[in-house]
């Protein structure tokens, strides 16, 4: 199958497109244009982000206190003074490291887990099944995130999880960090990610299932506790 094909088919016939995924696997354009549109999404993003950062940690007095007024000061001034071309090249730098590991470690522990169901599968097929599964997420997902970005001039304040639905919670508070991997593009890629599962595995649909939603869960449990580890230093 075309590039083009498997891009069309990953959302209008998904069963097709990871079955014949398994029987030839190939991953490399479809991880180069994943990785192109992440990229250029975090440059659109980037400065918004910037802003959120500055937001959440100006005038916060446990921050200052924790890390005493002069090396507060430099802090905010770092955030403030970054360039553009900083930004940039930090975004170019971070997010083909960020993907490929994650893209990586996720294939692998899909195989090891895999294994458990069944003694057929490789590692490139794993791989090809979730580069191709992430279209809904990073191509679609991002492309919905980005206009929500846009509109709302904020990144920290945009989800496409069950923290949408309730608009009041302060984005550090925990709830909130819990609440956004609930994410409904994360969800549907997962999800359509069980048929490539089924098919190299060669177990049925619901083992399949359980074990896509079991990386998820994991992922999930992962990203919360970077998320509060993280949101902690600015309470």
């Amino acid at each position: 199958m075309s590039f083009f094909e498997r891009l069309q088919g990953v959302f209008l016939g998904p069963e097709r497109t990871f079955g014949a995924l398994a029987a030839k696997p190939v991953w490399i354009d479809a991880a180069v244009v994943v990785l192109a549109s992440l990229i250029a999404f975090n440059l659109v993003v980037a400065p918004y982000s910037q802003q959120d950062n500055l937001r959440l940690m100006k005038d916060n007095a446990a921050l200052k206190d924790r890390m005493g007024e002069e090396a507060y000061a430099k802090l905010i001034g770092q955030a403030e003074d970054m360039s553009a071309s900083s930004r940039a090249i930090r975004v170019l730098v971070s997010t083909p490291l960020l993907f490929l590991a994650a893209l990586f470690l996720q294939s692998l522990l899909l195989l090891v887990l895999g294994r458990l169901l069944s003694i057929h599968g490789t590692y490139v097929q794993v791989l090809s099944a979730l580069v191709h599964a992430s279209f809904i997420d990073k191509l679609l997902g991002n492309g919905v995130r980005l206009a929500l970005v846009l509109a709302r001039k904020s990144v920290l304040q945009t989800s496409t999880g069950l923290a949408l639905l309730f608009p009041r919670l302060e984005v550090t508070s925990t709830a909130y960090v819990v609440l956004s991997q609930a994410d409904l593009f994360q969800l549907w890629m997962f999800g359509v990610l069980a048929l490539g599962l089924a098919a190299i595995f060669r177990i049925g649909f619901r083992k399949a299932l359980a074990l896509s939603y079991g990386m998820w869960l994991l992922k999930a449990l992962a990203n919360i506790g970077i998320g509060l580890i993280g949101m902690s230093f600015l309470r």
